[in-house]
């Protein structure tokens, strides 16, 4: 049976996600297709609209449906994901009567697989990725740098590369650029100018970075893309929340560990074409901040990864304000949503509501302008990719209430939910294995030690040469006159010594530099 041209029964939903009831007294039941789930979405709505509900039902439904999901806790609403629903919450009997308005028949309390993930490693997993991974353009997005600061910074990792540094935390990488800038003329002559004022601008905002809790983010181990790709022992996908309250203190560090997660998926899995579901959902909530100042390049590669991403079974959803946040391009690409309220309050609100009704295919019943300005909380406008990929008509649609607790849990339930996810202990420990930062600090002291025993043997040489000529001029307390003969014999011993000295003096002068320079590299480390 159909309405509006949209299915209406469980044939529907036997291979979707049931999302609310819509069409006329929301009858018609609206759903996401799990087979087209990996074309991505858009959940876009203002503050107090509901948008945190409806990623959570969506959290629920790809779980149910074997789906692993990752996605950022902004608020910590939602850790209840974590934890069943419960008949004494006070909207208890307001979920029962919208669950049979909308027909969900089988609506029951129930909780999920969870796995919590925390940079900070305060309210989960730490989760970590090294330097190397994270990529020079990343790395100068998060740290604002200019393109000159930008192209000293490719240097340094393309040296890494050449050197076998590896770059795995924020020392590694602070101790490269020291000796890139200790031999700048060198590298100047074969990369361009490398100028000390722009590294110094670099090593700055690495120790802003670092003050912001960034270094958190780089060691090892680091983060296996595996362990968010688990299904639970029932099949249920496991949905992986990271703690973002305490991360959205620096929101440059939360967009970019956002994309470089996107980046790593794009770039390890294989294709798998057109799967019946994703291998694995990824939201991205307050998602305009991945644009925000973003250069062309950065937001070129999101459009990539978003248009390409697909294939690998990853749908993308981006969550925002406003459909407006997103940019055009990436906006186009996005098939299924779900808006919620918009406010219209200026001009510019004005034109972003027409322009986000214009995406939607028309429903001849209702205004979709008007309706995404008169929405209330919890109801939305909707549209779904339907047979073929072709978007369905936009219908005002009632979301269904989540069966999972609404609200954050107790840190005693979330404590006991870590201490039992399938990868407890293994990232709590941090390991520093030797890399650039070690490597460079052992060819400092080597060098070190290579001048200091220079500098004995020049000091032994000069006392040889001394008690030689005293030796010379002295026989007990009696001065003795040399011959000519012996002269010129002693004078051209005594060039010789000379000559000696001088070449073991000119051999250890770039010696001595180069503990000067070097030896002081890791003093007070």
């Amino acid at each position: 049976m159909r309405n509006g041209g949209l299915i209406t029964r469980s044939k529907y939903l036997e291979d979707a996600i049931f999302v609310g009831g819509g069409g006329e007294d929301y009858g018609t039941k609206q759903g996401l297709k799990l087979e087209y789930a990996n074309r991505h979405g858009l959940v876009a709505g203002a503050t107090g609209t509901g948008k945190t509900v409806t990623l959570q039902i969506l959290a629920e439904g790809f779980s149910k449906a074997g789906v692993p999901v990752f996605l950022s806790d902004v608020k910590g609403d939602l850790s209840g994901l974590a934890d069943a629903g419960s008949a004494e919450f006070k909207l208890h009997e307001a979920f029962m009567d919208r669950a049979g308005k909308i027909g969900f028949d089988d609506y029951r309390y129930e909780s999920f697989p969870v796995t919590f993930w925390d940079l900070f490693g305060e309210q989960g997993h730490p989760i970590r990725t090294t330097v190397a991974e994270m990529g020079p353009l990343l790395l100068s997005r998060l740290m604002e740098l200019t393109e000159a600061q930008e192209g000293i910074l490719n240097i340094a990792f393309r040296l890494a590369d050449e050197e076998g540094l590896p770059l795995l935390d924020l020392k590694d990488l602070q101790a490269l650029l020291v000796w890139v800038g200790e031999n700048k003329d060198d590298l100047s002559l074969r990369y361009g100018n490398v100028s000390v004022s722009s590294i110094g601008a670099i090593q700055r905002r690495l120790l802003v970075l670092e003050n912001q809790g960034g270094a958190k983010l780089f060691g090892e181990p680091a983060l296996e893309l595996s362990d968010i790709m688990r299904t639970d022992t029932d099949g249920r996908g496991r949905i992986n929340i990271l703690a973002s309250d305490k991360l959205m203190g620096s929101p440059r560090l939360y967009a970019t560990f956002l994309l470089w997660l996107l980046s790593e998926l794009f770039e390890e899995l294989p294709e798998v074409g057109d799967p019946d579901k994703p291998r694995l959902v990824f939201f991205f909530d307050e998602a305009h901040l991945l644009f925000d100042g973003a250069p062309k390049a950065l937001v070129d590669k999101v459009e990539q990864v978003a248009r390409l991403i697909r294939s690998k079974g990853v749908g993308i959803y981006f969550v925002t304000q406003n459909p407006d946040d997103i940019p055009e391009d990436i906006l186009g690409q996005l098939g299924n949503r779900v808006q919620h309220a918009l406010r219209a309050f200026t001009a510019r609100d004005r034109r972003a509501l027409r322009l986000a009704a214009e995406t939607y295919r028309e429903n001849p019943r209702f205004s979709t302008e008007t309706a995404i300005r008169e929405v209330g909380v919890g109801e939305a406008v909707t549209s779904f990719l339907m047979k073929k990929g072709i978007p369905g008509i936009v219908e005002r649609t009632l979301i269904r209430p989540p069966s999972s607790r609404l609200g954050p849990i107790e840190p005693s339930l979330r404590k006991t939910v870590i201490n039992a996810s399938p990868v407890a202990g293994k990232y709590e420990a941090l390991k520093d294995r030797r890399s650039a930062y070690e490597m460079l600090k052992e060819r400092a002291e080597k060098a070190a030690a290579e001048a200091e025993a220079a500098e004995a043997r020049e000091e032994e040489m000069e006392t040889a040469a001394r008690e030689y000529s005293a030796g010379r001029r002295y026989s007990g307390t009696r001065v003795t006159r040399p011959t000519s003969r012996s002269t010129r014999r002693g004078d051209s011993f005594g060039e010789a010594m000379g000559k000696m000295v001088m070449k073991e003096l000119t051999g250890t002068t770039g010696r001595k530099i180069v503990r000067g320079i070097l030896g002081g590299l890791f003093r007070g480390r």
